[in-house]
């Protein structure tokens, strides 16, 4: 195999410590190598390195070689050399063009040759082939929207055609199927598998090990700054040798439901022919779904399904055209700002990206004392103590919340954003996906902070995910959704044994294609050879 990218003892090194300490590895053309390890391993550092970056401030020694040629910070890798995309598509979006004109733009940087008529040609060739690469066959439909008109699942793909369109020898994907629903997921595994059969090296950072175990060739395992463990696939999760990986193999969400209370008490919230969309676009479309007292409820669905706006709904962060949503009989108004404190505190929302929920310039620890002082009118140095102790409870130190955002992990951020919405004591608890993103171990630790926060004080939960083993393992009750409308609901362990409806059918075949149906082992398979903001503010 022709070896694409070589790192040589690469140590990046800030704040008096190392984030990344003495990694070596190769990345050879037409092979997937997976990067795993927690939250704060070091992976995303690491992988930046190709790209001639690194944090501000820090320094950088060993040696990164891409396609035989150096990389470090000054001298980055030609254009189109090195693709990267990132785990927060919306990050990468300008959200005031609209993606046409965006791809446009960068394949312009790389058709230079002919007359205009001729680059013009060649231009619209190049979008119309990353598109259909990244998954987006009918993607030309796409190119007048702006990014807030996609799903999450399509600005991931218009992300990864972003980067096809300078035909790249490396392509470096950071969790590329957060976020994403299982039938949207497998296909971006096939696509990536695709990509890999051109030639092109692709390095997978992703906490997702049934993600790896489809798609990976080599795996690479990342603890405190270092490789603990690296080989092929089959042999690092099949026979993990060292004790952190043994952890992180077993630490993947149950594929049982968990015992736990069903809601069965009194409606909470209420969705009456609910019909929302962008513009003349609906993509909720009549819906109308009760919500118990103690409800743990799970809605699954693929990119675009409506489950996410359905969500934004209910919490006042998307107004409805149609239909009501009341709170305990009392009519919710469609927008948050007409709202009153109570009906904000009662309802809150966990982002899915929890780093964009942030403002990146004030201390994590009096973002999320905010929401006390502005919801349950306490005072600063109350509002203060009662943050301390909620992030304390969930692991985040006081230190280390009295910093900027940039300056904590992502599981962290996740944590807190938890705390940042439980201090308003709700009754209704909306998690938009929050487990994505994340290595195993936060995500099974963040899975049980949930179960513990409805244990304790009762407070009714709202699951978007697009993970059915996620699902499976906290919710009673499942939701799925399918093109705006609610396909099918009902207990959970009923709707995942038998599936009536035919999107509910896909997407359960879909995350159990290759594997022990939800509740069994997973095995593997070789791979083919060829918003932001705060609801408190």
């Amino acid at each position: 195999m022709l070896t694409v990218v070589e790192v040589r003892n690469l140590t990046v090194a800030a704040g008096g410590r190392e984030i990344v300490s003495g990694v070596s590895f190769a990345l050879a053309a037409g092979e997937v190598t997976a990067l795993v390890g927690e939250s704060g391993s070091g992976k995303t550092t690491t992988a930046l390195a190709l790209l001639g970056e690194r944090p501000a401030g820090a320094s950088v020694t060993g040696q990164v070689e891409v396609a035989g040629v150096a990389v470090d910070a000054d001298h980055p890798p030609e254009p189109g050399l090195v693709g990267y995309v990132p785990q927060h598509p919306s990050a990468a979006l300008n959200p005031v063009r609209r993606i046409g004109s965006v791809l446009h733009e960068i394949a312009r940087l790389h058709v230079r040759a002919g007359t205009r008529a001729e680059r013009r040609r060649l231009v619209r060739a190049r979008v119309l082939e990353a598109l259909r690469q990244a998954q987006l066959p009918d993607g030309e439909e796409l190119l007048r929207r702006y990014p807030h008109q996609l799903s999450g699942g399509q600005q991931q793909r218009v992300v990864l055609a972003h980067e096809l369109v300078g035909r790249p020898r490396v392509v470096v994907a950071d969790e590329p199927t957060a976020g994403q629903d299982a039938v949207t997921r497998a296909r971006l595994v096939g696509e990536l598998r695709a990509v890999a059969a051109q030639g092109i090296a692709v390095l997978l950072l992703t906490h997702d090990l049934d993600l790896v175990r489809e798609l990976a060739h080599q795996v690479l395992v990342m603890n405190g700054g270092g490789i603990v463990e690296s080989g092929p696939r089959r042999e690092v999760l099949g026979s993990p040798r060292h004790a952190y990986t043994k952890r992180l193999v077993a630490a993947q969400p149950g594929r049982t439901a968990e015992p736990g209370r069903a809601g069965g008490g009194r409606p909470l919230v209420t969705v009456r022919a609910v019909t929302a969309g962008h513009g003349r676009v609906d993509t909720l479309r009549e819906v109308t779904l009760d919500i118990q007292a103690g409800d743990k409820l799970a809605v699954v669905g693929r990119s675009g399904s409506g489950k996410t706006t359905l969500a934004r709904c209910i919490a006042g962060l998307h107004p409805h055209r149609l239909g009501e949503i009341r709170l305990d009989g009392d009519l919710l108004p469609p927008k948050l700002r007409r709202r009153t404190r109570d009906q904000l505190a009662r309802i809150q929302y966990v982002f899915q990206d929890a780093r964009a929920s942030f403002n990146e310039f004030v201390p994590v620890l009096d973002q999320v004392a905010r929401t006390a002082e502005r919801l349950c009118g306490a005072t600063g140095s109350a509002a203060r103590a009662e943050a301390v102790e909620g992030l304390a409870r969930l692991g985040v130190a006081e230190s280390g919340a009295a910093r900027l955002p940039r300056s904590l992990s992502g599981g962290e951020l996740q944590r807190a954003a938890l705390v940042r919405a439980l201090l308003s004591r709700p009754e209704l608890l909306i998690c938009d996906e929050i487990t994505s993103g994340l290595d195993a171990l936060t995500q099974a630790e963040l899975l049980d902070l949930l179960n513990g926060v409805h244990r304790d004080t009762g407070t009714a939960l709202v699951v978007i995910t697009h993970d059915l083993a996620v699902a499976a393992s906290l919710a009673d009750r499942l939701l799925i959704m399918h093109e705006g409308e609610i396909a099918e609901q009902g207990e959970t362990e009923a709707v995942l044994a038998a599936p009536k409806h035919a999107a509910a059918k896909e997407l359960l075949d879909a995350a159990t294609r290759g594997r022990e149906p939800l509740g069994g082992s997973v095995h593997s398979s070789e791979p083919a050879s060829s918003a932001r903001g705060s609801m408190s503010v």
